[in-house]
């Protein structure tokens, strides 16, 4: 069984348990209620981490008036607060990025506004924090998976790596304008802190530069298509893909298996992708409104979308051999309808084992199934045995 945390645009908070071996596979619980009657507050941003406590699990999220808030959920899907502050240099309403860890918090804004807040899970309090400031326009922000590294990427801002220490200790210089009489920082040179930048594709038949959009990252960027970076061979792209079809890539999120990548466009298209050609394996139908944020488990891929649904899906390894057809597709192993519309979506990050009632309904189906086959044979009495044996017995002589 896989748990799932997903935030709404009201400013809610949900649980959806899937079992696949049960009647009903997918269930919503809310766990936080926006208070009725104040402004609406939508939830941008969620993240969530095993906590150092047993049978608990942290939850971050973002919120549009520019709350951030640590709760921690009980495995019994107990919500209970632990502390909160506000990013005062939020610009636009927009968080593009939250990541979270068992001491620690960071969080990225459109603008640039970068904060990392250490907290105490025993005093319930934030004992320090640390600010970084990155480029304007930002439209997505990723944490590496060790917290060594993160990378952004926006409107007319190529993608960038930077070193997570180095960010929050030595701000970017600003630019130094043309009245000053100082030399203009190169547009090429690295701030300090990062220690990579891509570079742009080169210019099409025309003669004009392709437009630098990164809407989507998963430590690459994306348009209309996949873009995918090698820092360690080039700045710019080795490969190029053509896959978003209506407004350019909104989600992505690597899959189960090896090669995989789901990627969903701004229309109501969401595909698996090979990683090695760029191809499209196969898509899920009967999706009616933009994919808003994908989870993969252990063993589930969910996703929310603009439709009101929440969504698992079921995913089939891409070939052996890449270009290789596919006999077989993903199929949609569960929706159910979130009556908001879900903005955000994440795994506890926990394996959750069956419910009594679930391990019930396998060993009685297990059960069944054994009696089944036993039935289904006839009895054979001792002369029968012993006939059969005196024959094998000839048979293995002549030969």
């Amino acid at each position: 069984m896989s748990r799932f945390i997903f935030g709404d645009d009201l400013g809610n908070i949900k649980v959806l348990r899937y079992q696949p071996l049960a009647e009903e596979k997918a269930t919503i619980k809310s766990v936080y209620s926006h208070p009725v009657g104040e402004d609406r507050v939508a939830i941008q941003k969620i993240a969530a981490c095993p906590s150092e406590r047993p049978d608990s699990t942290l939850l971050a999220t973002t919120s549009s008036d520019g709350c951030v808030t640590l709760r921690e959920l009980s495995e019994d899907d107990e919500l209970q607060p632990v502390c909160h502050w506000t990013e005062k240099r939020l610009k636009d309403n927009q968080f593009v990025g939250l990541a979270l860890s068992p001491s620690a918090v960071i969080s990225c804004t459109s603008n640039g506004a970068l904060r990392r807040a250490t907290f105490s899970l025993e005093s319930s309090t934030v004992i320090q924090e640390g600010k970084g400031s990155l480029p304007t326009r930002l439209r997505d922000w990723k944490l590496s998976a060790d917290g060594k590294n993160f990378t952004y990427g926006g409107e007319e801002v190529e993608v960038s790596v930077w070193d997570t220490e180095q960010a929050f200790q030595t701000p970017p210089p600003a630019e130094a304008s043309a009245t000053t009489g100082k030399k203009r920082r190169r547009a090429d040179a690295l701030f300090p802190g990062e220690i990579w930048r891509a570079k742009n594709l080169p210019n099409d038949g025309l003669n004009l530069r392709p437009p630098a959009l990164a809407t989507a990252l998963l430590l690459a960027p994306s348009l209309n298509d996949v873009r995918r970076y090698d820092t360690r061979a080039a700045r710019k792209p080795v490969a190029d893909w053509k896959v978003g079809k209506v407004g350019g890539i909104r989600t992505l999120q690597p899959g189960f298996n090896e090669n995989e990548l789901f990627v969903g466009d701004h229309g109501s298209n969401f595909y698996s992708l090979d990683l090695r050609n760029g191809q499209i394996l196969y898509g899920y139908p009967g999706i009616s409104g933009a994919v808003t944020s994908m989870a993969v488990s252990s063993s589930a891929l969910a996703t929310t979308s603009l439709d009101r649904y929440v969504r698992t899906h079921d995913a089939v390894p891409p070939p052996s051999k890449a270009g290789t057809r596919m006999d077989k597709k993903g199929t949609v192993s569960s929706k159910t309808y979130a009556n908001c519309i879900p903005t955000c979506i994440a795994w506890d990050g926990i394996n959750l084992s069956p419910t009594s009632s679930d391990s019930a309904e396998v060993d009685d189906r297990e059960d069944g199934e054994e009696e089944d086959v036993w039935e289904g044979m006839e009895e054979v009495s001792e002369d029968e045995e012993q006939g059969d044996k005196r024959k094998q017995k000839r048979r293995n002589t002549k030969s």
